[in-house]
């Protein structure tokens, strides 16, 4: 019996064998999905880094951009705040300037009213002194006619 039991075990040895090479290609087979479904992943992980990588520099330059514009606008803001500080100051200049202007205007419309009032009483004065001389005249023909 010996004899017959060695084949029979041999034959089942087999059939073991070739159940557990069947498990391990089936194993093998699902790892093997696996694994490409798994590069395929990597690829479009990969894909994706790089684009948020592209996003992160854009906007990295518009952040330095964004910077620069705020700098540019405070020094701006700065350099108009002494533009109006120094028209303000110029406006207040010209402002007391005019006041001074308006009041000395007043002084001299006064001088010019006083002067006419005087050159208004120099005519009537001169008048009455050309009556008088036009009469002196008048009589003096008179006292020569005579």
């Amino acid at each position: 019996m010996k004899p017959r039991v060695l084949p029979i075990l041999n034959a089942l040895g087999c059939l073991v064998l070739t159940g557990l090479v069947l498990v391990q290609w089936k194993k093998e087979h699902a790892l093997v999905g696996e694994v490409v479904a798994l590069e395929a992943e990597l690829g479009t992980a990969r894909v994706q880094a790089a684009e948020e990588a592209a996003r992160a520099a854009g906007l990295v330059r518009d952040i330095a951009v964004l910077k620069e514009s705020i700098e540019a606008l405070q020094k701006s803001a700065e350099q108009s705040a002494g533009a109006l500080a120094a028209k303000e100051i110029e406006a207040s200049g010209l402002q007391a300037e005019t006041t001074a202007a308006r009041d000395q205007l007043k002084v001299w419309e006064e001088a010019i009213a006083v002067r006419d009032a005087r050159l208004r009483e120099l005519d009537k004065e001169l008048a009455a002194t050309r009556a008088r001389l036009d009469e002196a005249i008048a009589r003096l023909k008179e006292a020569g006619a005579r």
